[in-house]
């Protein structure tokens, strides 16, 4: 098994924790991880903001690691505090706490927060995950018809169980018509490779190790359920009211850096591999299941539109959805949810140059 981070999408676990990081804001960050425990006051007069960013294992969002050692965050005079999570749980109930400022996690996530209580705005979409979330199967399932009475294993409330809800819906089953067998990311897919349980719904690179299983095969992915699973870099309201120019300069050294992999392709996969803990051509394989946003998809995405390829019609589904069954237990409002300024800035800068 690759020594990549778990990255533990959570759909509804910072929900239920949100009132308790806010007691014990402390111990939400695991003391192994580089997470600083300082609560989320605003920074003294006339001293440096620095933006808290944390991120976790994700092809998607591996960019940042890019932005920081190729000094693109430097070069758009923005301080930034880089923060890895060995769990991405912990990222997203740090920034529900105030310990960081910014984190990059689904829409799905952001929706279960606002849902909980949180103030956090969406101002970029790093990418669309277009395989990379599976579910895959033993010998001799070949339908999701086939899944009913079966064993399957999934982290609970993550996105891949969320993917799991969705596929069972299309076929017209339910959570009722499966055993659900609720375990976190690797030990799903350790449970699935040892043949204890029939099906398990993972993310690359722990979809490489389930495939290990003999005769194992992906049922369906992320790639039928296009806009389900976007990933984009979340804001803490207040921090975005207090400080437009560092917010805009994040997504200024976001595009700058898909222009520097771009340039140099070689380089940016070496530091991304570096950072899953997997070697370049295990990494390069991820590729195609990761859809990374352009400034144009961006503009697009930020538009109302009538399918999943508009954020705002995505989200009143995906809101939808998870309460219908039990992943949210109340309709959350979001109409303040997606701040498109500093996308349409940046466009107006990239146009004039």
């Amino acid at each position: 098994m690759s020594s990549v981070a778990m990255k533990m999408r959570s759909l509804v676990s910072c929900v239920s924790l949100f009132l308790i990081s806010l007691v014990l804001s402390v111990s939400c960050a695991n003391p192994g991880s580089q997470v600083s425990t300082q609560t989320g006051s605003s920074p003294a007069p006339g001293s440096e903001v620095i933006v808290r960013l944390g991120f976790s294992a994700w092809p998607g969002w591996f960019p940042w690691q890019v932005a920081q050692e190729e000094k693109i965050f430097a070069a758009n005079n923005v301080s930034v505090d880089l923060k890895w999570f060995d769990g991405y749980l912990e990222s997203i109930n740090t920034l529900v706490a105030g310990q960081t400022d910014a984190n990059s996690q689904t829409l799905n996530d952001t929706i279960s927060s606002v849902a909980g209580g949180a103030d956090q705005v969406v101002v970029l979409v790093n990418d669309n995950s277009t395989g990379n979330d599976k579910i895959i199967v033993r010998e001799g399932i070949n339908s999701i018809a086939d899944l009913k009475g079966k064993r399957i294993a999934a982290e609970e409330g993550t996105v891949d169980h969320f993917l799991l809800l969705l596929g069972l819906r299309k076929a017209g089953l339910g959570p009722q018509d499966i055993i659900f067998v609720p375990l976190e990311t690797g030990q799903a897919a350790t449970a699935f490779v040892g043949g204890q349980v029939d099906a398990v719904g993972v993310f690359a690179p722990f979809t490489t190790q389930a495939l290990k299983r003999p005769g194992s095969k992906e049922l369906f992915s992320s790639k039928e359920f296009p806009g389900a699973i976007p990933d984009h870099l979340v804001f803490n309201r207040k921090f975005v009211e207090a400080h437009p120019e560092q917010v805009q300069a994040m997504v200024d050294s976001w595009f700058a850096t898909l222009d520097y992999m771009e340039k140099n392709p070689d380089r940016a996969t070496e530091i991304m591999a570096k950072r899953a803990g997997v070697t370049v051509a295990e990494y390069k394989e991820y590729a195609a299941g990761t859809r990374i946003f352009s400034i144009e998809d961006n503009l697009k995405a930020f538009q109302p539109g009538n399918n999943m390829a508009s954020l705002s019609f995505a989200a009143q589904e995906m809101a939808k959805f998870l309460t219908e069954v039990g992943l949210a237990k109340k309709q959350p409002d979001l109409s303040r949810l997606f701040d498109d300024r500093f996308v349409k800035a940046y466009a107006a800068k990239a146009k004039k140059t």
